[in-house]
């Protein structure tokens, strides 16, 4: 069964990021790597994985990015702080 992860990076300026992956530990490195170097998170180097969840239907995973992207900062942040208080790099521990 594919899985489907939307994501949100963040800078340690708290710039954010949110997108949507099937890979999202390949996704996280690239992000990490810039290999896009022209991309939006290189420019701000937003390079930390701070929040993710996981759905099993690509539509779902869509219409929840979609979501996430139209809320103001503010709910943002709150939803990342619930789960992330301290913005730790979820990512920090992988291989």
């Amino acid at each position: 069964m594919k899985q489907y992860h939307v994501y949100m990076m963040a800078s340690f300026n708290q710039v954010l990021y949110i997108g949507v992956t099937n890979d999202l530990q390949k996704r996280v490195y690239q992000h990490k790597n810039k290999t896009h170097p022209d991309s939006f998170t290189a420019r701000y180097q937003v390079n930390r994985l701070v929040y993710f969840e996981t759905f099993g239907d690509v539509q779902e995973a869509i219409a929840r990015e979609k979501q996430l992207k139209s809320w103001r900062r503010e709910k943002k942040i709150a939803l990342l702080q619930s789960h992330n208080p301290t913005w730790k790099d979820l990512s920090s521990e992988w291989e």
